[in-house]
């Protein structure tokens, strides 16, 4: 049985090329606070307003680099506290699904699409999958054991890539569902 990290992966958002320059200026670039557990992603000193028809979300985190798609991720609660009805979604998979306003020190943006909340998932490299017995997009169950919060998490989505570090991604509705503070593992049960 192998461990898997556990990270909550708080309310943020992935911007264009074309949305940054809006958002921050002519010439803005993304600029790192930190690196991220997955290989080349970043969270980043910009944040920018969220506003949707029943209220906003302030200072919300930009993660870099920029993405094809403008996308914001939230959690259930975030989503319906500014009134918008985000589908739980695979990041990336934005069809059909509601947009909001983006607001940044030197503009807007309004996007039609791109809200979500993201499907529960775990990063595997190849071997990691073959370590596990999964294959790329097979549906899982993740056990938690935390104090007095222990619980399984079902329909959690196996991704696989050679870009992958092993992680498994869940929201902050779920983490603290589960009192996931601090370091936590968890293991995949069939």
């Amino acid at each position: 049985m192998s461990k898997i990290l556990i990270e909550t992966s708080a309310r943020h958002i992935h911007v264009t090329e074309e949305d940054l320059q809006t958002l921050f200026g002519e010439g803005a670039k993304l600029t790192l606070k930190k690196d991220l557990s997955q290989p080349g992603q970043f969270a980043c000193f910009e944040r920018v307003d969220l506003v949707g028809p029943k209220g906003e979300l302030k200072g919300v985190s930009i993660l870099g680099p920029t993405r094809p798609a403008t996308q914001v991720e939230l959690s259930l609660t975030d989503a319906r506290k500014i009134g918008i009805a985000a589908p739980i979604r695979e990041s990336g998979d934005i069809e059909g699904t509601p947009g909001c306003k983006i607001v940044g020190p030197k503009g807007e943006v309004v996007i039609d699409k791109g809200v979500i909340a993201a499907k529960r998932h775990i990063h595997l490299t190849p071997i990691d999958a073959e370590n596990l017995d999964v294959k790329d997009k097979d549906i899982v169950s993740v056990k938690i054991d935390t104090e007095g919060r222990s619980l399984i998490f079902g329909d959690v989505v196996c991704r696989v890539s050679d870009k992958f570090a092993l992680a498994m991604h869940i929201d902050t509705d779920e983490s603290n569902a589960a009192a996931a503070a601090g370091k936590v593992f968890g293991e995949i049960v069939k």
